[in-house]
């Protein structure tokens, strides 16, 4: 079982530090990203993909409307040509269909496919499990307060653009 005390992990708080400190955070969070790039890495050699296309597989998943390739783009800082390509891979894999659903048929429709799903899903079933067991450890309000606290980071990132994007 992995030790969540951060004060004995490696980054945490100063002793007699009240709050944690941003070294603390910072150590985790890498932690944290380096646990889910190697799943994403293993998930991407697996299925013959790119660590981008595992990204902009996330992208679409979590896509509150079906994406189309401009906005996939947007989001990713690629140019056109590396999201086209991109996209075929995802397709020729079986993990994303593109469709013209509206008048426009210039406009393309990116959606997750349901053997995709599937493959994702068999692929991050221990960060799935790590999550639940973790989650356990503690009550229903600490779990509002991590959400909240992890959604205002990524709200943070998004605000932020990298350098040379």
């Amino acid at each position: 079982m992995a030790n969540t005390d951060v004060r004995d992990s490696g980054g945490g708080a100063p002793e007699g530090d009240g709050e944690a400190s941003l070294h603390a955070f910072a150590v985790q969070l890498r932690r944290l990203n380096g646990e889910i790039n190697r799943l994403v890495h293993g998930f991407a050699h697996g299925q013959g993909l790119h660590p981008t296309d595992v990204q902009a597989l996330s992208v679409i998943l979590d896509a509150p409307t079906p994406l189309t390739p401009g906005r996939l783009r947007e989001h990713l800082g690629l140019t056109s040509g590396a999201v086209t390509a991109c996209l075929d891979r995802l397709e020729r894999a079986g993990h994303i269909t593109r469709s013209r659903e509206s008048r426009d048929r210039r406009v393309v429709h990116i959606r997750y496919a349901d053997a995709g799903r599937a493959a994702a899903r068999s692929s991050f079933m221990p960060l799935a499990e790590a999550t639940d067991g973790a989650r356990r450890r503690f009550s229903g309000e600490e779990l509002a307060i991590a959400l909240r606290f992890l959604a205002a980071v990524n709200e943070e990132l998004g605000d932020r653009r990298a350098p040379g994007r």
